[in-house]
């Protein structure tokens, strides 16, 4: 325990001083540059930064786009591991899905927004294009997942229940936890950068996306560093809370009693 504890501290010292070294060369850079329009400072961005808060219209852009995140990243998650799952039990159901994921996974994301703002305009795009990005990602997770399970572990399980249901609730999904933990963790962060570029080139209003392009266009770079700023933390906040959620139901996974009964 106390190793572990030491562990996670130094992981920590580790990822505060990789922060305090970006900020400095940021501090160096911008000095060296000396202009405000091509590398704001790290005090006018803060500035910025907090001043987002103060403002009713980025609050609700920050909202809006939190909501688009999330009934984009829920669809694809319920979709995608139901079809991941289905796809790793039935050898047919992954052989008709995989040309379809694939084309997904390989066709550049700006020929994707532009054909899905042709289709489906400007106000579905962002939940559009997030759900056929992320999905893959999830698919792919959950069929690799049910087919790298060791076949004993499921002949142990059917001896206790045969049932369908209780198969997948009891037994693969708590083997392919890791598995879809790996996947909910780079759905999020790609999640965030496909939805917020998607909202920038639809001008998607009440968006970060589009509050990204307003400064922009207004030359206002300190704010562009901010609203940055803010989706990275927004991002990381999104990671931390996959692996806490993740590494609690790990703690209660039956897989490990399972491996237990086949080692018996």
């Amino acid at each position: 325990m106390n190793r572990e504890g030491d562990e996670s501290l130094k992981n920590r010292i580790a990822s505060a001083g990789g922060v305090f070294a970006v900020f400095l060369v940021w501090v160096a850079a911008s000095a060296i540059v000396g202009n405000d329009l091509l590398l704001p400072t790290p005090w006018d961005t803060a500035i910025a930064f907090f001043g987002i808060f103060t403002r009713t219209a980025s609050l609700r852009a920050i909202g809006m786009t939190a909501l688009r995140l999330t009934v984009a990243m829920t669809a694809a998650a319920v979709t995608g591991l139901a079809a991941g799952i289905a796809a790793g039990l039935i050898p047919a159901i992954h052989r008709f899905l995989r040309p379809i994921v694939t084309v997904f996974r390989t066709v550049p994301v700006i020929s994707v927004v532009v054909i899905v703002l042709i289709v489906f305009g400007f106000h579905s795009t962002p939940y559009v294009i997030t759900f056929l990005m992320v999905f893959p990602i999830l698919f792919q997770g959950a069929a690799d997942g049910i087919r790298r399970i060791d076949p004993e572990l499921i002949e142990v399980y059917k001896i206790e229940d045969d049932s369908i249901a209780g198969g997948i609730r009891h037994c693969y999904l708590p083997l392919i936890a890791a598995d879809i933990r790996t996947a909910l963790l780079q759905a999020a962060g790609l999640g965030v950068k496909v939805l917020v570029m998607a909202e920038y080139l639809a001008q998607t209003p009440y968006s970060v996306g589009n509050a990204l392009y307003l400064a922009k266009v207004e030359l206002d770079f300190a704010a562009v560093f901010a609203w940055t700023a803010l989706l990275v933390l927004m991002a990381a906040g999104i990671e931390a809370s996959v692996r806490r959620h993740a590494g609690r139901r790990g703690a209660d996974s039956p897989a490990p009693n399972a491996a237990r009964a086949v080692t018996d």
